[in-house]
């Protein structure tokens, strides 16, 4: 450690004309001789949800028979199914909860129940577990949700209180089903039970909140470098670092530049060439893997420098019918998820949830990889995947696909499979999360208690 009677402040930022560059965590934030844990430095507890919508196969009862899901074991080192078999390398983070349900998502009276109330509904419960009113007006009324409670506890010491991503198109005006509004369908962010926040889909966009870079679309945009504007700024801070903070600041640096190289090539390839995507911001690739990694690391680099400690992110949309190339399933997802009881279909399925989870994988490995203070990201962190549907074939909300990664600050252990009584409230284990994040709320939606997790 780089020993100094000064030190910087976590929220040290880097300014130059139209940027803002917040930092990873150094060392030098430190005071000399002074414990990590008796400073304003030590790392706050982050929260990330994740949301794929249509269930999974392992929620069927041919999956659940075969534990396409959920581990056939209870407890600690139990054998990871082929589903979760990506996250395996992870074990010691992850926490595998199966048996719950979000019965507000269901239809509660006779007039809810019709085609694609379902769909409608759900993404509108999966943080909240509240029942949304039917409308398609402006008297909604859902939430809030938990990454929005967690976000009013330690959003004011951040420059984003949240961030709310999509990969799919998200508008929130008009109608998405039997009389539910599009603000249902297309977030999972409630900051209050009659507002929903919009979600956002260009990589762009997300780069310009964080770093305050030009506006889209403009050549310096797609040119540039934020870096351009800091170059008096870093050399400033370089000086008061020692070896270990200035090789730790210039691969953050690389990573800032890297990532916004990246924007640029999409950006430029879809101003000059056909799309598949028409009428999608220039910064998003067709290719679903492309932009998945691209939200991904601009999570990751959000928490890694504290522009924020809460992320909810929206990787599907109801009936969508999006195919993946990269998975090796040709079947488009909305039509897979209706699988008609064949085991053929329901095992591509699971191959398709599979690829879905892997992708996870990869980012909460990234984060495992990511230096934060006493140990890594993924150490002070909770992610929370899942998905509000179980067997979307007959629209049911029972024995949902969920798990936890991450341990936040040591409140989560990790390596455990919870294995609830059958129809547990989701709600159970949303308010459990939000308690051990250090918020005390009385109850979520229908909880009726915590889960031991």
């Amino acid at each position: 450690m780089f020993i100094t009677k000064s030190h910087l402040s976590r929220r040290t930022v880097l300014r130059g004309l139209g940027a803002s560059l917040g930092l990873p965590f150094l060392d030098s934030m430190v005071p000399a001789q002074t414990r990590l844990h008796r400073t304003a430095a030590i790392p706050k507890p982050r929260f990330v949800a994740i949301e794929m919508v249509h269930g999974a196969a392992g929620s069927t009862t041919i999956g659940r028979a075969n534990n396409y899901w959920s581990p056939a074991q209870e407890g600690r080192n139990f054998a990871f199914t082929e589903t979760l078999k990506p996250l395996e390398p992870l074990r010691d983070y992850i926490t595998v909860v199966s048996n719950t349900e979000l019965h507000n998502a269901m239809s509660l009276v006779p007039d809810e129940d019709g085609p694609m109330a379902d769909h409608a509904r759900s993404s509108a419960v999966f943080l909240t577990a509240a029942h949304p009113k039917r409308t398609e007006n402006e008297d909604i009324r859902s939430g809030p949700s938990i990454d929005q409670i967690y976000a009013q506890h330690v959003g004011r010491e951040t420059r984003l209180p949240s961030m709310q991503l999509c990969i799919e198109n998200n508008s929130v005006s008009g109608g998405c089903g039997y009389g539910y509004s599009c603000a249902y369908t297309h977030t999972i962010s409630w900051s209050s039970p009659t507002t929903p926040l919009p979600m956002e889909q260009s990589p762009r966009r997300v780069f310009q909140r964080m770093f305050g870079a030009e506006e889209q679309g403009s050549s310096a945009a797609r040119t540039g470098s934020i870096l351009d504007a800091l170059p008096d700024a870093v050399v400033r801070l370089k000086q008061r670092l020692g070896i270990t903070d200035r090789s730790r600041l210039a691969e953050y640096l690389d990573d800032v530049r890297a990532l916004e190289k990246r924007i640029q090539k999409v950006e430029n390839q879809n101003a000059t060439g056909q799309r598949a995507l028409v009428d999608t911001p220039l910064s998003v690739p067709d290719s679903f893997d492309a932009h998945l990694d691209l939200m991904f690391d601009l999570q990751r680099l959000a928490l890694q420098c504290d522009i924020t400690r809460v992320v909810s992110f929206k990787m599907g949309m109801d009936r969508s019918q999006r195919v993946y190339p990269e998975s090796g399933v040709t079947t488009p997802f909305h039509t897979l998820s209706h699988h008609r009881e064949s085991p053929e279909k329901i095992e591509e399925f699971a191959r398709l949830n599979q690829y879905h989870v892997g992708k996870v994988a990869a980012f909460l490995d990234d984060l495992r990889n990511t230096h934060d203070g006493d140990g890594n990201l993924l150490n002070h962190s909770v992610v929370l995947y899942g998905s509000p549907m179980g067997d979307s074939h007959v629209h049911e909300h029972r024995f949902l696909p969920l798990f936890l990664a991450g341990k936040a600050n040591g409140v989560f252990q990790g390596n455990s499979h919870v294995l609830c009584p059958v129809d547990t409230p989701m709600a159970n284990v949303l308010l459990t999360v939000t308690r051990k994040l250090g918020v005390d709320i009385d109850r979520i939606g229908d909880s009726t208690g915590e889960v031991a997790l």
